[in-house]
């Protein structure tokens, strides 16, 4: 899962960055409005924890922004303790949640977890399945048949990616915005390793699940019957 940060306060935004990396999200973070809204609109986040106060453009001018043009990715406001009217009119323009500052990382942590699943994309206990195969996205375990092993970050990004896409065809272009980011220097021969590892994984745990290549358009998950 890829989170997008907007944050003005350099420290928390960094300590968030960090508590986030810690359990496996993936994080971009910027500090102003204006880059949050160009960030958020490349449609490549899970979701966003977006700040009021922040210059440029504030928050909630960002979301209604971002809701207006149609993106309905996941949006979380920071608000500044007590501040009901914020809360009210964050929601009014469509923020999924509102996390009160100071929070502890245990509150933020788990109003991620319940934004992720209402939105479909995560299962209870941070767990992904297709075909034989279960995913713990926190964990890093792949599972199938009884037989377990552990991936490391990147192939767990990956593996993700394509459950949570199900049918639909993986470019390597939306592989490498979701798994490096917007900016990456990352090239297609990255994401065919990553596509080799996992075939080797699952060729390890005899699983029924492939991948298949349609030669110059991506990559789709198919499960056996």
């Amino acid at each position: 899962m890829r989170i997008l940060i907007v944050e003005d306060e350099i420290h928390l935004a960094e300590a968030l960055t960090q508590i986030l990396k810690k359990h496996n999200y993936s994080v971009d973070t910027v500090h102003d409005g204006q880059s949050g809204l160009d960030n958020a609109l490349s449609g490549i986040y899970d979701l966003v924890l977006l700040d009021i106060m922040l210059p440029e453009k504030d928050g909630i001018t960002v979301l209604r922004k971002l809701r207006g043009q149609g993106v309905a990715t996941p949006v979380i406001l920071l608000t500044a303790k007590g501040e009901t009217s914020d809360k009210i009119a964050g929601l009014d323009h469509g923020a999924d949640d509102y996390v009160a500052k100071p929070f502890s990382t245990e509150e933020l942590l788990a109003r991620i977890r319940a934004a992720l699943r209402r939105k479909g994309e995560v299962l209870p206990e941070d767990g992904l399945k297709f075909g034989d195969l279960e995913l713990n996205t926190n964990t890093l375990k792949l599972t199938c048949k009884g037989k377990e092993m552990k991936l490391i970050l990147k192939e767990s990004e990956l593996l993700e990616l394509l459950i949570t896409r199900k049918t639909a065809v993986t470019s390597k272009e939306q592989i490498i915005e979701k798994l490096w980011g917007f900016d990456s220097e990352a090239e297609h021969n990255n994401v065919e390793v990553y596509i080799s590892f996992l075939r080797k994984k699952l060729t390890f745990l005899q699983s029924a699940v492939r991948i298949n290549t349609l030669r110059g358009v991506g990559y789709v998950l198919e499960a056996a019957e």
